[in-house]
């Protein structure tokens, strides 16, 4: 993706810009913020084919609606003298939080996501999955918590995992765990401020670590997870180590944040979000198994237009460090937390 200086240019400013929303005192300069960083990711997305200029337009006029909406409330909350982040919300926060939840891709507001996905490179899918989302979370955190986010998070789990059952393109597979997985920071964030940030961060571990050998093996589809570690065993188990630890399966180190956030729920008596959050993620985790069966016991082979696949030392190196960091981390992590 970095491979001109006008790139990096975008890149460096689309850093800045969450930055900018982050640490702004007021909601103008966190709107600009959030304009700034709009303008800074669609000349990233642009490749020069027809699918990255769909998904531009798409991400530009969904994010433009947003904006436009975010400021009409501001503006008409600064106008009621209404004080945004008092404690009884008002329909100024609702719409506020409603903006902001569109943003970032969440269910009811999620049908622009997978279709932007699908027309992205990995490198781009990972920033829009990942980084995009740091700015309308933060925001959506210091809006006063009621009925309509505990609903939000509920149809974000319902829509990311049944999404996901009849998808064969890997990108909207990825994009319906990342609707998933932003109800269960959505979660986080209702009890408590600072573990939607710990799930964040081990959400951005795993995703790099799949989408880095997605990218490496030029994947996009489910059928080309059947052939294309046919000579090599090992290249296969870092792949589905990986798909099972983002599902959230115990042994894996993706399973501590889901722990976590089971555990604070329970805390404060949301048992019926407790469950609802656990069941949809079986069924995430159903989809993921379905790929690793396929692919560990459905291993034939056959012609294709790339005989031989190709992987230099550094690469295979860095796949093997991030999955038994994924793979064996909770291991450890439990074993201190037992001796301590």
């Amino acid at each position: 993706m970095l491979n001109n200086s006008a790139k990096i240019m975008f890149f460096f400013i689309l850093m800045t810009s969450t930055m900018i929303t982050v640490s702004s005192n007021s909601w103008l300069g966190a709107w600009m913020g959030l304009e700034i960083n709009l303008l800074a990711f669609i000349p990233l997305m642009n490749n020069n084919n027809l699918m990255s200029t769909e998904a531009s337009l798409k991400y530009f006029l969904t994010q433009a609606m947003a904006s436009a909406v975010l400021l009409f409330a501001i503006i008409m909350s600064y106008m009621n003298n209404f004080p945004i982040n008092q404690e009884t919300p008002t329909y100024t926060d609702l719409i506020i939080t409603s903006s902001l939840l569109l943003k970032s891709g969440a269910a009811p507001f999620h049908f622009w996501f997978p279709n932007v996905m699908e027309g992205l490179s990995w490198m781009n899918s990972l920033i829009l999955m990942t980084w995009q989302k740091i700015a309308p979370l933060m925001l959506i955190s210091y809006m006063p918590q009621n009925n309509f986010i505990t609903l939000v998070i509920i149809l974000s789990t319902i829509v990311g995992s049944l999404g996901g059952l009849n998808q064969t393109s890997l990108r909207k597979l990825m994009a319906f765990s990342s609707i998933n997985h932003l109800g269960w920071m959505l979660a986080a964030m209702q009890t408590n401020e600072s573990m939607w940030l710990i799930y964040f961060s081990f959400y951005t571990f795993l995703s790099f670590s799949l989408i880095f050998m997605l990218n490496n093996f030029k994947m996009s589809h489910i059928n080309q997870l059947f052939n294309s570690f046919f000579n090599s065993k090992t290249l296969k188990f870092l792949l589905f180590f990986n798909l099972l630890s983002l599902g959230g399966l115990p042994p894996f180190i993706g399973f501590l944040p889901k722990w976590l956030v089971i555990q604070l729920l329970v805390m404060n008596n949301q048992y019926m979000l407790m469950t609802t959050l656990t069941i949809m993620t079986l069924i995430t985790l159903f989809f993921y198994l379905r790929l690793c069966f396929a692919a560990f016991m459905l291993n034939y082979d056959e012609n294709n237009w790339i005989t031989t696949m190709s992987i230099n030392n550094t690469s295979f190196k860095i796949m093997l460090t991030l999955t038994f960091i994924s793979t064996f981390s909770l291991t450890l992590v439990s074993l201190s937390y037992l001796f301590l």
